[in-house]
């Protein structure tokens, strides 16, 4: 029998049956293995992430740790400039200390070598004017001599 417009139901299936074939040929050789690269890229890329992502933790942590390293270091450094500070002063007063007793010793030193200055000086003239006294005498006892010698003759 044949139908209108030379429709064949045989054509139809055979051709039915070679499109699924084609279909079941196309999933087994070209679906499967591209859905496998797919999942696998999929995969690496989700590896991929998840390693950028843990190193990306590690990282933070490390500077987390180096900041806070940083932050001990500061505080140490002011610490010890602060007992740097406070040692020098009082050193700085040590000094002082000892050059205020050092300048009393001196003066105190001074003083006295000049008290002993001054009674020497004193002991000096005394000795010079008890000398000048004894001349004059003699000076006067010898003029007196020689009037009283010169009235006798």
């Amino acid at each position: 029998m044949s139908l209108p417009l030379n429709i064949n139901f045989q054509q139809i299936l055979l051709h039915m049956f070679n499109l699924c074939l084609l279909f079941g040929g196309l999933y087994l050789l070209l679906y499967k293995p591209v859905k496998k690269f797919m999942d696998d890229r999929a995969a690496k890329y989700k590896y991929a992430d998840d390693a950028a992502n843990e190193k990306l933790l590690k990282a933070q942590e490390a500077e987390a740790l180096a900041q806070q390293k940083l932050k001990d270091c500061e505080i140490k450094i002011e610490q010890d400039m602060a007992k740097s500070r406070a040692d020098a002063e009082a050193e700085a007063e040590s000094i002082i200390k000892d050059a205020n007793n050092t300048k009393k010793q001196i003066l105190a030193a001074a003083e006295e070598a000049a008290l002993r200055e001054k009674n020497r000086m004193i002991n000096d003239a005394r000795e010079e004017i008890a000398e000048l006294a004894v001349k004059a005498a003699e000076k006067v006892i010898s003029e007196k001599a020689e009037k009283k010698v010169k009235s006798d003759d």
